[in-house]
């Protein structure tokens, strides 16, 4: 398992980036690391870009992860990934949702919205260790398309025990998020966390 590890989370006000960033720092700090996340950064409201930093390692200064720095990279959103790109190390790992939220600059008509295959080529720029999740249909599937955010993590938290970046056992993991959410919606965000982690795990 790593001594440290930058993350940065990147997604849209209103998808849940907040309850995600804080299950990060708590995971890590279940796992003994010490933990901090950034101040979220941007319009938190429905529709404004938002992004966190999360930090563990085994001495933590500051919660800020430097350009060229992030090692695990979480998009809520297409546009908002292509917008982070800059921030990653090569050969970061990367979860991308692949739910398009259309700015005011792509509905009125003044822009086009990036295509699969130009998200797909700009990440490829910068990394190989990219994963591609619907969050949004798979939650939708299970009846709550607000827990697409739970999606994405049970994504993250199989494909980083993959690769042995975290020694942590989903049940970890699950109790953090159980402890974020409302009770009457613990059970559908346990369904959405390990419908994450089937879409990227090989099926035996």
């Amino acid at each position: 398992m790593r001594d440290s590890i930058n993350f940065l989370l990147a997604g849209v006000g209103g998808q849940g980036t907040i309850l995600a960033s804080d299950v990060l720092v708590n995971v890590g700090l279940a796992l003994g690391f010490q933990a901090k996340q950034a101040e979220v950064h941007g319009m938190s409201q429905r529709g404004g870009s938002v992004t966190s930093h999360v930090r563990w390692g085994n001495l933590v200064y500051s919660p800020l992860v430097g350009a060229g720095e992030v090692d695990v990279f979480l998009a809520f959103e297409k546009v908002e990934a292509l917008r982070s790109l800059q921030q990653l190390r090569a050969g970061a790992l990367a979860v991308i949702n692949l739910e398009a939220i259309q700015p005011v600059t792509v509905t009125s008509g003044g822009q086009l919205y990036p295509s699969d295959e130009w998200l797909h080529a700009a990440v490829e720029q910068v990394t190989e260790r990219a994963a591609y999740v619907d969050g949004a249909a798979i939650a939708e599937s299970l009846g709550n398309a607000r827990a697409a955010n739970v999606v994405l993590l049970g994504a993250l938290s199989a494909l980083m025990e993959r690769e042995g970046l975290v020694d942590a056992h989903p049940a970890t993991w699950l109790a953090i998020i159980s402890e974020r959410v409302p009770a009457k919606y613990v059970q559908v965000n346990r369904q959405a966390f390990e419908a994450g982690r089937r879409s990227v795990l090989p099926v035996a």
